[in-house]
């Protein structure tokens, strides 16, 4: 089995984008299963109901969330109607949706899971003890397992991807928007990145407009803040997962 992370995607521009290209790296690349963090599709904050239901129809099967997951209003109701859409599961219990789900890949059941990270971040539930509760909560329910940390700081994310090495198959980082070099196979057998990196426009500040940001850095003034345009590109990683012991064989990074 081969599964494909998708950075975070930024702008709806980056969907017709994905719409017209993803299927194609699937065939290439015998991608059987695609996640993708969708947090900032809707013009950098938030996802809509419409750009939901567009992203599930470009190939890919999971979008996670983020902090910024609640910004569209009208997402609400499809958070707490379908499987393949989640959000952090360490926001409170009244927030909609869940933040994990168990989806059957031919044969094999991937428990997803998604979980925000604390540091320089809001002071939600710690994912530590998170993400402990839904695999105690989940034994036995699934074969392969894989979680999204969206997350700023690289120490968080690496602190709870050793924490759950060996008890987590698949684990990669999100939210900063920049990929990072350390694609790794760790001690207990975990395949682990701590940053996918962004599917959107090159030409601005990770997704965004190049002028409002340094307009915002310079000034100190409150900024608002656009899509910025230009070429895109999409980032990820590939992991090649044994078909009969669901170990991870490889981790590759990838952009088209």
């Amino acid at each position: 089995m081969r599964i494909l992370a998708l950075g975070d995607i930024v702008g709806s521009a980056t969907v017709d984008y994905l719409a017209a290209s993803l299927w194609k790296l699937r065939n290439r690349e015998q991608i059987d299963f695609v996640v993708a963090n969708g947090e900032n599709t809707s013009e950098i904050r938030g996802l809509s109901a419409a750009d939901a239901k567009a992203l599930l129809g470009t190939g890919i099967d999971l979008i996670t969330l983020g902090n910024h997951g609640f910004g569209k209003r009208d997402l609400y109701p499809l958070l707490d109607s379908e499987d393949n859409i989640i959000r952090p599961a360490n926001y409170p219990a009244s927030a909609p949706g869940m933040g994990y789900t168990v989806l059957r890949v031919g044969g094999v059941r991937i428990l997803a899971m998604n979980v925000c990270g604390c540091v320089y971040m809001d002071p939600l539930a710690s994912p530590f003890e998170t993400v402990n509760r839904i695999l105690a909560r989940t034994a036995g329910e699934y074969d392969l397992s894989l979680l999204d940390i969206h997350a700023e700081a690289t120490s968080e994310k690496l602190a709870l991807a050793r924490y759950l090495d060996g008890r987590v198959n698949v684990i990669f980082g999100t939210h900063t928007h920049v990929p990072t070099a350390d694609e790794q196979i760790l001690p207990r057998g975990s395949a682990y990145v701590t940053d996918l990196g962004m599917c959107g426009p090159v030409g601005g500040i990770l997704g965004t407009d190049a002028t409002a940001v340094i307009d915002r850095f310079t000034t100190m003034m409150p900024t608002r803040f656009s899509v910025a345009s230009g070429p895109i590109q999409a980032m990820g990683v590939i992991f090649d997962v044994d078909p009969s012991s669901h170990t991870v064989r490889s981790v590759e990074r990838v952009k088209f």
